[in-house]
């Protein structure tokens, strides 16, 4: 309950909270600090909803077969890379002079991922 530390901070140090769409105004009395929890609680019990409703989407797509998560790429196996298939294309390019970033751009792919695609096949023109 971060609202409730908040407030606490504020009433220890006798400030007083007004909320200016609804106008409440929280002191130090009890009834402000019913107020607080309650709206502590409150924020609570939507952040449980908004999960429960995130969690039983991610079920439905799951069920559905939608893949989720993090694309394949560098971090899978060897035969999974984004520019796997294409190493003769590299080499080719490279051959000719193009640079890493036109390269990189005709792959479709960041040219650091190129970068380390070619150091890991070892593509690299001598």
């Amino acid at each position: 309950f971060m609202i409730m530390e908040i407030l606490n901070i504020c009433m220890s140090k006798e400030c007083r909270v007004w909320t200016i769409k609804d106008n409440y105004r929280l002191g130090d009395d009890i009834q402000s600090k019913v107020l607080a929890f309650a709206f502590g609680l409150s924020a609570e019990i939507e952040r449980n909803l908004i999960s429960q409703r995130t969690k039983e989407a991610l079920a439905r797509k799951r069920a559905e077969g939608v893949v989720l998560g993090r694309p394949k790429g560098r971090r899978s196996s060897p035969d999974k890379y984004k520019l796997s298939g294409k190493e003769i294309l590299i080499s080719e390019l490279l051959k000719n002079g193009i640079s890493h970033r036109k390269i990189a751009k005709i792959c479709k792919v960041d040219r650091n991922t190129l970068s380390r695609f070619i150091t890991l096949k070892c593509l690299a023109v001598n």
